[in-house]
């Protein structure tokens, strides 16, 4: 027996598409997010747009010799330093100018006790009226015999004593004077005076001290050019070339400021710090230099 099933089958469903709703307020939240964006974006490209170029600068290559620059310490100095001594021995009986004074060419700095030199001029004196006596007696002595001489009252003999007798005179003026003349010089020599212009930087004696001849008493910084002295080491000194290019800058005031050259380089090092003194003309020394 048959059966005959029949099944019916529903059509297949068709899915449509379907529109989203928001509400209103939503959309509107949207917006006014969107905008600030979209400020942002314009305000950028104006501060792009007025953005002021990069200044730079340009500078040409060039070749050059390259030296290091070295910078040293050292002192100003006079470049001629006296030392100044009385040329007689004797007791200091006055001091007139101390360290840091400056002093004139000529002027007087010290004398001492002139009562020995007063002696020996006073005593050479006296022998130059003794020996002018003797000359003037020796020199009548030989007139008379040149005249007996002459009238045939004397011998040869005679006139020529009285000859040599009157040049021996004049010998003894002579140096009868020749001693009165150093007496004169060795009393100037009790005063001390400033061969040049300058300042005293030393100071070596008090009023009451006995010195000796060629002792000395002060020395004195010539006034003109100075130098500039430094202790340099002495590989520093290997490696510099020749004649370097030296500028002098001073310690209390930078602005004063001057151009040297070596003028000096001691050839044996100091043993006590090993290094080797150097010295720096400068000429035209500014007046801001001591």
């Amino acid at each position: 027996m048959s059966r005959n099933a029949t099944s019916s089958a529903s059509p297949p469903s068709v899915k449509t598409p379907s529109h989203l709703s928001f509400p209103a307020s939503t959309i509107l939240a949207c917006a006014m997010a969107t905008l600030p964006l979209l400020l942002a974006g314009c305000q950028k490209q104006e501060a792009a747009a007025k953005k002021l170029p990069v200044m730079v600068r340009t500078e040409t290559v060039a070749i050059a010799n390259y030296a290091p620059r070295t910078s040293l310490t050292g002192a100003i100095a006079a470049r001629t330093l006296n030392n100044l001594s009385f040329r007689v021995g004797g007791r200091v009986a006055e001091r007139l100018v101390d360290v840091g004074q400056h002093v004139d060419q000529g002027a007087v700095l010290a004398r001492i006790d002139p009562q020995e030199q007063e002696f020996d001029l006073r005593s050479a004196q006296a022998d130059l009226d003794a020996a002018q006596a003797q000359l003037t007696q020796a020199a009548a002595a030989f007139e008379r015999q040149k005249t007996l001489l002459a009238r045939g009252y004397t011998t040869r003999r005679d006139y020529d004593a009285a000859e040599q007798a009157s040049k021996v005179a004049q010998g003894s003026v002579d140096a009868a004077q020749s001693a009165l003349a150093n007496a004169k010089e060795n009393l100037s020599f009790t005063e001390l005076k400033a061969g040049a212009a300058g300042v005293i930087t030393v100071r070596q004696v008090e009023a009451g001290q006995v010195v000796q001849a060629a002792q000395t008493v002060f020395t004195l910084a010539e006034d003109g050019d100075r130098d500039a002295v430094f202790n340099v080491e002495e590989t520093l000194v290997a490696k510099t070339p020749a004649a370097p290019a030296v500028t002098i800058t001073l310690l209390s005031d930078p602005q004063i400021k001057a151009m040297g050259k070596v003028r000096e380089i001691s050839p044996a090092v100091d043993p006590a710090s090993g290094s080797i003194r150097v010295k720096v003309a400068i000429p035209d020394t500014p007046a801001g230099m001591p």
